[in-house]
């Protein structure tokens, strides 16, 4: 029988929350069909939750729409962690080894693990990263297998302030689980960015609402990780503050400009705002943004002819003309990110850009959950039955050994209540043998075909 993994991602973002569920086949085929998203105001400043109820509120909003949409309970969920204070630490260990003894995994595994217990003022390792290997001075990509005396590390911390975390904890406090935290720019990278892009260098830009994260990858490592406290909705609020307008009219009017970056933009009025007006606002606030994306290069220890190109996501980085500004002010080839290859996602209506994050945490989390293991659990019993996961049934032996169940179904069993409290004591007991039903069998038959049927066959929606 098919085991259809059904695996729950959430997303929590200083403008929206959004949740998300990947169906994984056994043949590997993912797809997600189902995104739901919840609007927050002031909930969530900088990435950092600071309204623990709205927020609870609103996730467990999300969770219930993603449950009916597949009639089941979420058990447990992938949360992403990002925000403000999320940054990386580099740092190095080094270790004596017995020469006569070959290094393994557990080896690496040990000593990177202790290097984050060390204590940082003010702030929790969330991850250590791994950048250089070195066995006796001599670099080394993996040195699993190897001989020396002396091995040195040179790692990334990616840490941030204990309430990044610590809130998460509290707003995850409902009858779903939190099966594991993902550190949301890592995975992001890992999901879209190509090898190649890795190795020659590239900068990873996500610029949301209130915060732009850089990553920065050097020969196939990350060099340099930081989250800076400036995003879309700076520019939004400039255009709030100067033109003395709502922020939702603010926003729309910073959308509805036709490239609102270029020095020629059209003198036209959106719901009574000036649209060069607005362009100034959205010029001057963009530039400061880009400057800080461009300062992040020489704070790495690198320089901009050690990299090769950008990958720009993020809801602000969907601002008409961005793209070529950021290009023309770093001087560095742009191409913006889409969501990662392995996913199948048919429906036009969440295939967005504005997404990429949920859908990395949806096929990291994808790639790292036991095949036997599921987030979500079914409500009807032939789905529980036929996905094949652990779930307490409490069917007996002696109730025959039909795979599917259906033995359940007896034609003795159907009998009205009068009939049951006069048994026919003339018909002998009956055997093992099962008559079952024609309307069970002509069901059953179906269901067997449509089980055969290949996974991974194009279908209608």
């Amino acid at each position: 029988m098919t085991k259809t993994q059904h695996i729950v991602a959430l997303e929590i973002g200083s403008s929206k929350i959004v949740g998300a569920i990947a169906e994984k086949s056994p043949s590997g085929y993912v797809e997600v069909k189902h995104l739901e998203v919840e609007k927050l105001i002031n909930s969530v400043r900088h990435g950092c939750v600071q309204n623990v109820e709205n927020t609870k509120g609103a996730i467990n909003s999300i969770i219930k729409k993603l449950e009916n949409r597949v009639d089941g309970t979420i058990e447990e969920v992938y949360v992403g962690l990002s925000g403000r204070s999320l940054h990386s630490e580099p740092t190095e260990v080094n270790h004596n080894l017995d020469a006569t003894v070959p290094i393994t995994n557990q080896v690496l595994e040990r000593i990177i693990s202790d290097a984050g217990k060390d204590p940082i003022k003010n702030y929790e390792t969330i991850e250590v990263v791994p950048r250089t290997y070195y066995v006796d001075k001599n670099e080394t990509s993996n040195p699993n297998g190897q001989y020396g005396s002396n091995i040195n590390i040179k790692l990334n911390l990616i840490v941030a302030k204990p309430n990044l975390k610590l809130n998460l904890d509290r707003v995850m406090t409902g009858g779903t689980r939190v099966k594991d935290y993902l550190v949301t720019p890592l995975v992001v990278a890992d999901e879209i960015l190509e090898t190649s892009e890795k190795s020659l260098g590239c900068m990873l830009v996500d610029i949301g609402a209130e915060t732009t994260t850089v990553s920065i990858y050097k020969d196939s490592s990350l060099v340099y990780l930081t989250t800076l406290p400036l995003g879309g909705r700076n520019i939004t609020r400039d255009i709030t503050t100067g033109l003395n307008v709502l922020e939702d009219t603010a926003e729309r009017v910073k959308k509805n400009i036709n490239n609102p970056l270029d020095k020629n933009v059209d003198h036209i009025s959106i719901e009574g705002v000036n649209s060069v007006d607005a362009a100034n606002y959205i010029v001057a606030r963009t530039g400061e943004i880009i400057a800080n994306i461009k300062q992040q290069i020489q704070y790495a220890g690198i320089k901009t002819v050690d990299l090769h190109n950008i990958v720009l996501i993020g809801g602000g980085a969907q601002l008409q003309g961005i793209a070529r500004r950021l290009e023309d002010e770093i001087k560095l080839r742009v191409r913006m990110g889409s969501y990662p290859r392995d996913l199948n996602i048919l429906d036009h209506n969440i295939n967005r850009a504005e997404y990429i994050q949920v859908f990395s945490l949806l096929s990291k989390a994808t790639s790292i959950t036991p095949f036997n293991q599921t987030c979500v659990r079914l409500n009807s019993p032939f789905n529980n039955e036929s996905e094949g996961f652990s779930l307490d049934h409490t069917r007996s032996a002696n109730e025959g050994d039909d795979q599917y169940g259906y033995d359940n179904f007896r034609p003795e069993e159907i009998a009205t209540s009068k009939a049951a409290s006069k048994p026919n004591q003339s018909n002998p007991p009956r055997t093992s043998k099962k008559t079952k039903l024609p309307w069970v069998e002509k069901y059953r038959k179906k269901f067997e075909k449509l089980m055969s049927e290949p996974e991974d066959e194009e279908q209608d929606f």
